[in-house]
């Protein structure tokens, strides 16, 4: 079976027509810029820039009869897909979302009805699939509407699995997903794997919060005591409650009372403060209530970010937990002054 026409593996590409667009061809093995590149978005680096060019693809050597899916034109979405599916022949039409996933592209109606239609009358599709079937993720569904891709286009839309690991099993059956493979689930792997976006992405206030608690009472009292007796163990509380908000939250999410993120993480970080006044990092009745308040408001506003990082929430029911900003923000700011009044008074 020959490659398909005009891709790169094509040994003639003038055989195809000039006003024919290209078809490129998507390697199903992952190299070394692939690999860094899932770290670098992991750690929250280019996140709105890792994206590739919108258009027709072709993994293996895909015939007029082959099954076209359509994913977004984020690096990571795509490259999850072709390693998902190495080995098969498919057609793969990448739509422009301006390098967001699929979900989140959806949402903003980017991963929607008009950019579908327009690939794919813009790829040709219609003269190279003798079938009128698109496959496409199920979280995109809230950016489509079916019908309408139907009427304009003539393409039928066939929702797949959520998750591209189930997308051999799907394509094996018949295109028919199990209810197993309709269910969104965010389960502990998916949750910690979020975690060092958001380590990262709030490191910076953290280490000056750090700094402040480690170098102010050493101009208050000196060397030795000002650092050894204070400063270390307010670095040290620092810490505990930023991996609690960025780690330990997420890894505990199910378990935390409450409904809301930001109420999930005033329990843990009120948990976590009286940990810290037993273990005797906290010191005192008005250091240990003012940890209570600073954990409890700093917690609260570390694992309310993360909202951002699930499918558990709605554009309503974040404009809700943001409701609670300046409240954090005054629980913080209380809570340090009163940690710090045992050296500063």
């Amino acid at each position: 079976m020959s490659a398909p026409c005009c891709s790169s593996k094509s040994p003639e590409p003038s055989c195809c027509p000039a006003a024919s667009p290209e078809v490129r061809v998507l390697p199903p093995d992952w190299s070394c810029t692939d690999w860094w590149g899932m770290i670098s978005v992991r750690m929250g680096s280019c996140r709105m820039t890792y994206g590739m060019e919108p258009g027709l693809y072709a993994m293996g050597e895909p015939t007029p009869d082959s099954p076209v899916l359509v994913t977004a034109n984020y690096k990571l979405t795509v490259d999850l897909l072709r390693r998902e599916l190495g080995g098969r022949n498919l057609w793969i039409l990448i739509l422009d979302t301006a390098n967001v996933n699929v979900w989140c592209a959806a949402g903003k109606g980017t991963f929607g009805t008009a950019e579908l239609v327009q690939r794919i009358a813009a790829t040709q599709l219609a003269e190279r699939v003798v079938h009128r079937r698109l496959i496409l993720p199920q979280l995109g569904a809230p950016g489509v509407a079916a019908h309408e891709v139907k009427k304009q286009s003539g393409f039928e839309v066939v929702y797949g699995p959520v998750r591209a690991a189930d997308l051999p099993a799907f394509l094996d059956h018949g295109e028919q997903a199990t209810p197993a493979m309709r269910r969104v689930e965010f389960p502990l792997g998916d949750r910690l794997v979020l975690a060092p976006m958001e380590l990262r992405h709030s490191l910076r206030p953290i280490l000056l919060v750090a700094l402040a608690l480690m170098f102010l009472p050493v101009i208050w009292h000196g060397l030795p005591d000002g650092l050894g007796d204070y400063g270390l163990r307010g670095v040290l509380a620092t810490f505990v409650g930023w991996i609690g908000g960025c780690v330990l939250g997420p890894a505990l999410l199910p378990w935390l009372p409450g409904r809301a993120f930001r109420v999930k993480g005033a329990w843990l970080g009120v948990a976590l403060a009286l940990l810290l006044a037993l273990a005797g990092v906290a010191r005192g009745a008005v250091p240990v209530l003012g940890c209570v308040l600073w954990f409890g408001a700093g917690v609260s506003f570390l694992l309310m970010n993360f909202t951002g990082c699930t499918t558990f929430t709605s554009l309503s029911g974040a404009k809700v937990e943001v409701k609670a900003v300046p409240a954090q923000i005054a629980g913080v700011v209380i809570g340090l002054l009163l940690w710090s009044a045992d050296w500063w008074m």
